[in-house]
């Protein structure tokens, strides 16, 4: 482990102050620097197998967590939705994928998940991305959403 703040990298460089296990199977452990006396955290989560994602137009992409994580920050902008919250929904949508157990998957079924968990996280963000993943092109068709939206 590399101290983040004197760059030591020797063998048994740094020692474990504390471990604690999360929900979603992820491990914060508190760590301090044997040379510098300095504390830092650092987080472990398993890396499982994430099925391939077939586009639109066939070519075929590993699953990108930041990818992911990125789009449904942006949907979120300037809303109130805590980081918490985006990184939670992320980590299901990533942990939905991994249950699935295929080896390729279409990216419409990833957007379906964002889709849902958005309208479920905040109104303004689930609108926010289906402009741009449900291809609306004029107004009359988001106005219909929003009206299917407060119907509901």
């Amino acid at each position: 482990m590399i101290c983040p703040h004197c760059r030591e990298n020797e063998n048994e460089g740094t020692k474990v102050i504390d471990t604690t296990h999360d929900a979603r199977g992820g491990i914060r452990r508190r760590r301090e620097c044997k040379k510098c006396s300095q504390r830092f955290s650092t987080y472990e989560r398993p890396i499982l197998a994430a099925p391939l994602i077939v586009k639109q137009d066939g070519t075929r992409e590993e699953f990108d967590r930041d990818k992911l994580m990125r789009g449904v920050q942006l949907a979120c902008v300037k809303l109130p939705v805590a980081a918490a919250d985006i990184e939670r929904l992320v980590g299901e949508i990533e942990s939905q994928l991994q249950q699935l157990e295929k080896a390729e998957v279409s990216s419409r079924v990833v957007g379906d998940m964002v889709i849902s968990g958005l309208k479920a996280l905040n109104e303004i963000a689930y609108i926010r991305f289906a402009l741009v993943y449900l291809g609306f092109d004029d107004l009359h068709a988001i106005r219909s959403e929003v009206d299917n939206l407060i119907e509901s």
